[in-house]
This record gives C-alpha cells, structure tokens and sequence, in this order.
C-alpha cells in the first residue's frame, strides 16, 4: 500500500509534456482569426494556469475570447493527441494503482481533453476519477478543481498533489493538502518552493521512492 491514500496528479508538465500540442494549436488560432502572434510573451510560463487567465494580459479580454473558441477546436481535433508521457511516468502510475493507491487527475484543461488524452494512453483505468475544467471554465482555479476532484472521491485522508506549477501547490494547501513539487515540468524550481512544495522531485523515478515505501 502506498504511504498515501489518495494521490492528486496534475496533467500537462506533470504526467504528459503538452508543449507541442498547446501551442500548435495556439499558433493556428491565432493565424485563423488574423491575430498578431506574441512572440515575445508566449512561452512555457503560460502553461499550466488556464489559457483564459494567461491570455488576455498578453492579447487583451476581447481577442481571448475569439481565440479560446478557434484554440479549442483545433486542440480536440490534433493539439491533445501530442501529448507525450514523461519518461517514467506510465510505470510510476502501474505501481502505485497497483498498491492501492486511489490515483485522481485534477488539471485544469476541460475534462473532455483530459479524458480523451489518458484514453489514448492507456491510462484511464488506472484512475478513480479524471476531473477537470468545464469548457466554460466552471472550475476557474486549480483549488476549484481539486475541490471537485475530492468531491467525487467523497474524502481526502491521507491525500497529496503532485504538480509542476505554483497554481497546484496554492490549491492543494487550500484544503489542506501538501504539494509535491514535479520539478521535471513547466514551473521554475523557485517558483513552487516559493508556493510552499513541500519538497520539488526532479523526475518521476525519484517521485516513487517519496510515496511508496
């Protein structure tokens, strides 16, 4: 059994490196709507928090707006299929499914994204819930997820998070979850230590030691 009940896992820069995918589609929207790429500010500082929220300091309310819709689509038809799993992470997610831990995904891309990403990994069985955002963002905030994450699983003795960005460390400890830092992903080391990770893990091998004992 692992030393932890329930394991919360973050998606994009914690089990999957999403890059590609993300910005690729990012980029298409942007030409298809005639919108002027940011090439100065678009970069992987922006994943991770919801688009709706990164985006408009960069492109301004009105243009996200029109860009989330034309993004969106063309996420869902190639962007989520380039979704390429950190090396060590399919094994990580077999043992510790396989001691009995209660693995949850709680991200903050849509759900239906999320779900169709860990089918087509082979994933999807292995956790007890997949929760993310609705598409129109009904879970603005990773506390918000989380809350809908540990509401589906009805409790969360013995819980912890694992993610990448600052955004997981503050909504885990809004319900009193601690943090496990996922150094391996889109967020600067100082960043989630300044957040409150309890400790920053630098690659998914080193990870099963620290739950699984």
């Amino acid at each position: 059994m692992s030393d932890f009940d329930t394991v919360l896992l973050d998606l994009d820069g914690t089990l999957v490196d999403s890059a590609a995918g993300i910005f690729g589609s990012l980029r298409d929207a942007f030409d298809e709507l005639g919108v002027p790429w940011p090439e100065d500010s678009v970069g992987p500082a922006i994943l991770g928090p919801p688009l709706h929220e990164t985006l408009p300091s960069i492109i301004g309310a009105e243009a996200t707006r029109a860009v989330m819709q034309a993004y969106r689509r063309r996420y869902a038809e190639e962007g989520l299929h380039r979704s390429i799993p950190y090396p060590g992470i399919a094994e990580l997610l077999h043992e510790l499914a396989g001691r009995g831990a209660r693995l949850a995904l709680a991200t903050s891309k849509a759900e239906v994204h999320a779900r169709v990403i860990l089918e087509n990994l082979g994933w999807s069985d292995l956790f007890a819930e997949i929760v993310g955002d609705t598409l129109d963002a009904g879970l603005p905030t990773k506390a918000a997820v989380i809350a809908e994450a540990l509401a589906r699983l009805g409790g969360h003795d013995g819980a912890v998070m694992i993610g990448d960005r600052r955004t997981d460390v503050v909504g885990a400890r809004a319900h009193g979850i601690d943090c496990l830092g996922a150094g391996w992903g889109y967020g600067e080391p100082d960043e989630l230590a300044a957040a409150g990770a309890v400790a920053i893990v630098e690659s998914p091998a080193a990870l099963g030691p620290m739950l699984i004992r």
